[in-house]
């Protein structure tokens, strides 16, 4: 009997990008969890935003009865991925596996958490100081991630991390995305639209990190990578201000 063949592709750098911007630009996914009461599978849809060093932020309520099996047990996959047009199984999706663990409030953690929850969920702010509810990391320990048919990879924590200097830019994030929110709109457009390939639209940047931003209007969501991780936070001026130029070239702006 011949043996199984291989399908596993070996993990290349388009594959740990492919994976890392899914994870960026998902709203929502699809938690899957072990119901305490039963042992059974069982999985729900959450909203989702990423904290500084790529790990997916979810924020629940304690009265969810997946809430429940986090706490009982807390190993956990999430599945994220949009399907476009026709089967879709031909689109990418990757699959986490991780352990939750509470972000506990009061904490710089936790501010950061809520900040950069709400930028991407701002409808959240209707309860996300309810008592019952709690911010909560899924902490990476692997992942498989399918790009589309014949396009399997399996990848580590490592591959998912984000690089740089990960809380030396999340100290200057809040000042950064403010400025230019407010004061250069038509630069954001650009990134979207021309470093990000994304179409026109009311484009602001929610978050941003030691890899890169993520943009957003309204439900649609646009990741732009710089074009290496920052080593230092106060790299960040010098390279958003080159890839503008970058943007503006392209663009065929100033000629």
């Amino acid at each position: 009997m011949p043996e199984p063949k291989n399908v596993i592709r070996e993990t290349d750098d388009d594959a740990i990008r492919l994976a890392r911007s899914l994870l960026a630009t998902a709203r929502h996914g699809a938690l899957a969890v072990t119901v305490s009461d039963s042992g059974f599978p069982g999985a729900s849809r959450v909203a989702l935003a990423t904290d500084c060093d790529g790990t997916p932020l979810i924020l629940v309520s304690s009265l969810s009865w997946h809430t429940a099996a986090l706490t009982t047990d807390s190993r956990c996959s999430l599945l994220v991925g949009e399907p476009g047009n026709g089967d879709p199984l031909a689109h990418p999706r990757v699959t986490v596996f991780a352990r939750a663990k509470r972000v506990e409030p009061g904490t710089a953690e936790s501010e950061r958490a809520r900040r950069r929850y709400l930028a991407r969920q701002p409808k959240a702010s209707l309860y996300a100081d309810f008592g019952d509810f709690s911010f909560f990391r899924l902490e990476i320990e692997s992942a498989k991630l399918n790009g589309g048919f014949g396009k399997a990879y399996e990848l580590t924590l490592d591959d998912l991390a984000l690089r740089g200097d990960v809380f030396g830019v999340a100290e200057m994030e809040e000042s950064a995305v403010a400025h230019m929110n407010e004061d250069h709109g038509d630069t954001i457009a650009l990134y979207a639209e021309v470093l990000g390939k994304a179409g026109p639209g009311k484009w602001h940047i929610a978050t941003l990190d030691s890899e890169g931003m993520d943009l957003v209007d309204r439900d649609r969501t646009c990741r732009v990578w710089y074009p290496a991780p920052l080593s230092s936070g106060t790299e960040m001026r010098r390279v958003l201000a080159e890839m503008a130029a970058k943007a503006r070239s392209e663009a065929g702006i100033g000629k």
